[in-house]
């Protein structure tokens, strides 16, 4: 048997995660059962048009803070055949991924987005006025995080690295460890360890870091400005901002994974439905009616 640590052991069962629920600035994005996408919110660049996609095996969604106060966003896909999709706004070139090859997970910011490929090797494409493209010498990658101006990458050791913007210290993550999972949100970044315990840096105004209290989570999901974590009994948590009531989750049963945008969360459950809480100006929680998402399959 191999000599190896018990982060290294979660980390190699997990594999690279499989997104089949996003949530970006003012839309929502799900991958069903049959590899076909799904969206719902606004869809002013075109971020939506995702009903052509076929042989899917995982989603993201470009978020946007608050105060940028705009609806330009996009979506990602990555298929079966670890080519990558894109559609919306590409005023900065974060939809340029026709060309990205061998991709086994994916992760969009505001302005930019990442791949990993199957090598542990990462990949970028547009905006890096921060850095936070700064991703060529990456290796031994098994996951990735895009926040508004910072990128995350988890290594197969349980070590996080970090590029981009670190006003607010939200790159301080050099000295964590036996991490399994990362999340980036607009000034800070979350990691979940492999006890089930939550750690955090960064902005924490409105309590979006108070997380040290947190145990048995199995997922975790970041806002602009709030946290989500999922329990291993399928509940949820969350902390921070409630502006649009997107931490009210507390009734939350059956859940299997989650996201969040930037004032809205979604979760997966079970049987394959959705449920959304929080902002619902452009319809982005309109997901009742959504019927076999894919389940997780790491």
């Amino acid at each position: 048997m191999d000599d190896i640590s018990p982060t290294e052991a979660v980390l190699k069962t997990k594999r690279w995660p499989k997104d089949s629920i996003a949530a970006g600035r003012r839309h929502t994005v799900g991958l069903k059962s049959d590899g076909m996408v799904t969206a719902v919110g606004d869809n002013e660049y075109g971020q939506c048009d995702v009903s052509g996609w076929r042989d899917m095996v995982a989603v993201a969604a470009g978020n946007v803070h608050m105060a940028a106060n705009t609806g330009n966003a996009h979506t990602i896909g990555l298929k079966s055949d670890r080519t990558v999709m894109a559609v919306g706004w590409n005023k900065h070139g974060q939809c340029d991924v026709s060309g990205w090859r061998d991709m086994v997970a994916i992760a969009a910011g505001w302005r930019h987005t990442v791949g990993l490929k199957s090598d542990g090797a990462v990949a970028a494409a547009g905006r890096n006025h921060e850095g936070e493209g700064n991703v060529s010498g990456w290796h031994d990658m098994m996951a990735i995080a895009a926040g508004d101006w910072h990128t995350i990458g988890l290594k197969w050791d349980g070590t996080v690295t970090a590029v981009g913007n670190n006003r607010y210290h939200q790159c301080n993550v050099s000295g964590w460890r036996d991490i399994v999972a990362v999340a980036a949100g607009y000034l800070h970044t979350i990691g979940l360890k492999s006890d089930r315990t939550v750690t955090a840096v960064g902005l924490n105004k409105h309590g979006q870091c108070d997380v040290s209290s947190w145990r048995d989570m199995v997922a975790i999901a970041v806002g602009s400005n709030h946290t989500i974590g999922l329990k291993s009994d399928g509940t949820v948590a969350a902390v921070g901002d409630n502006k649009y009531s997107q931490c009210n989750v507390s009734d939350w049963r059956d859940i299997v994974a989650i996201a969040a945008g930037c004032t809205h969360t979604v979760g997966l459950k079970s049987d394959g439905t959705v449920v959304a809480a929080g902002d619902n100006e452009y319809g982005q929680c309109d997901v009742s009616g959504w019927r076999r998402i894919r389940l997780l399959d790491n």
